[in-house]
């Protein structure tokens, strides 16, 4: 067990903890024992999102306390797609596809948790979903499922005006299958998940304490969202993602050094491990001196995510653009042959190649709004196009969107 006091209150003290079926008796158990929980991802996308990295920071913590996280792959889970703050269905995914990207989860996931000699376990709902009996399902599982109960939950109610699926109904059940599978598998005593799967979580609470008569728990985290209530993690360009491919290192510090003021003390808080007095000084920086704080939050979170090195270019990159009008090797860059550039393109398709806009008619909106530089001049002509004469000393060409958008353009 950790020397560094109950995990429980590490968790509260910095933030997590939104909801807890049982506070005392799971503060208790996580003061006394190794406890093996449970975190489930449903495998979605083929990368873990900027989204579940706060789940996966409590998931480090509890494992630094000497406790056992199981990383639940939801290959069976996502055939289905939790209906939970969702407005509409999901969208149905091929089996290959789910498969794939559980795959990469795990793959992620064992750059953050310890998976050596037991110390994590990693398993796939798919394993003991996919070759359900549903009449076996229903008679052992289905009969300690009240519907009256279940329609108040949080996560069915807000369907209920749109519809709900059949279909999708049966998630809750599915979810506390998993648990109490895992109970019974692994011995796992505790379920941990968002503030969204309260409902779902309980389910599978109460299942193992009618099925089993033991004791099991639940505990949810806060979801990160910006002031307006809006779920972090979401840029012009979609998600962040702990992906390098998808998301570079360099735009994934940029997203954070670029949060609200409001919002910086409280992801010191729940995204690194600085220690709290640490965090507090630095939420506590008014005005210019903000700027510090985001910096070290940036470099901490990428640092966790990306490893030290690649947070030092991105910082380093960061700071050049400042400090040298915006050239660094380190920012992201697009490389044209010489024989498209003698041709020309266009800062539309720039715009779009280099992805600082999602799509063409949002490049020309950009165009148009006066929000695109190049080379430290506006441009307002969207059919103006770019040669390699018109690269600057350093044979470069800096496109730059609004103020904190930036990419180099190079001829290869």
């Amino acid at each position: 067990m950790s020397t560094q006091g109950n995990v429980y209150d590490v968790l509260m003290e910095r933030g997590f903890i939104e909801q807890a079926t049982h506070p005392d008796e799971i503060r208790e158990l996580l003061g006394k024992e190794s406890v093996t929980f449970y975190i489930g991802f449903d495998a979605t996308a083929d990368s873990l999102t900027a989204g579940h990295f706060l789940t996966i920071m409590a998931m480090m913590h509890m494992q630094r306390a000497g406790h056992r996280p199981i990383a639940l792959l939801g290959g069976g889970t996502t055939m289905i797609g939790d209906p939970s703050g969702k407005s509409d269905m999901r969208n149905m995914m091929t089996k290959e596809k789910i498969d794939y990207n559980a795959k990469r989860f795990a793959e992620q996931l064992g750059r953050f948790i310890d998976f050596d000699d037991d110390h994590a376990v990693i398993a796939n709902n798919a394993d003991w979903l996919l070759d359900l009996n549903y009449v076996e399902f229903l008679r052992e599982i289905g009969v300690h499922f009240s519907v009256n109960k279940m329609l108040t939950a949080e996560c069915y109610k807000q369907r209920m005006e749109k519809g709900l699926t059949f279909f999708e109904f049966n998630y809750m059940l599915m979810q506390s299958y998993d648990f109490w599978k895992l109970n019974k598998e692994y011995g796992c005593t505790m379920e941990l998940g968002g503030n969204d799967q309260w409902s779902n979580i309980i389910g599978g609470v109460e299942l193992i304490r009618r099925k089993e008569q033991k004791p099991a728990y639940g505990l949810t985290f806060k979801l990160l969202t910006t002031s307006e209530g809006i779920k972090m993690g979401k840029t012009m360009k979609g998600a962040v993602w702990l992906d390098p491919e998808k998301t570079s290192p360099y735009e994934f510090y940029q997203y954070w050094r670029n949060i609200e003021d409001v919002k910086v003390e409280e992801c010191l808080s729940l995204l690194t491990f600085l220690p709290m007095d640490e965090v507090r000084r630095l939420g506590a920086l008014k005005d210019a001196e903000i700027n510090h704080a985001k910096e070290v939050l940036a470099f901490e979170i990428t640092k966790i995510v990306h490893g030290e090195e690649e947070a030092k270019k991105a910082q380093d990159a960061a700071r050049a653009l400042f400090a040298n009008g915006g050239k660094s090797d380190d920012i992201p860059t697009t490389t044209y042959s010489k024989e498209q550039l003698a041709e020309g393109i266009d800062l539309i398709t720039l715009l779009v190649d280099t992805k600082l806009a999602p799509t063409r008619s949002e490049a020309r909106r950009l165009i148009q709004q006066g929000g695109v530089t190049v080379n430290d001049v506006k441009v307002t002509e969207f059919d103006k196009k770019f040669t390699g004469d018109d690269f600057d000393s350093d044979g470069v060409l800096l496109i730059k969107k609004g103020k904190k958008g930036y990419h180099q353009i190079k001829e290869g």
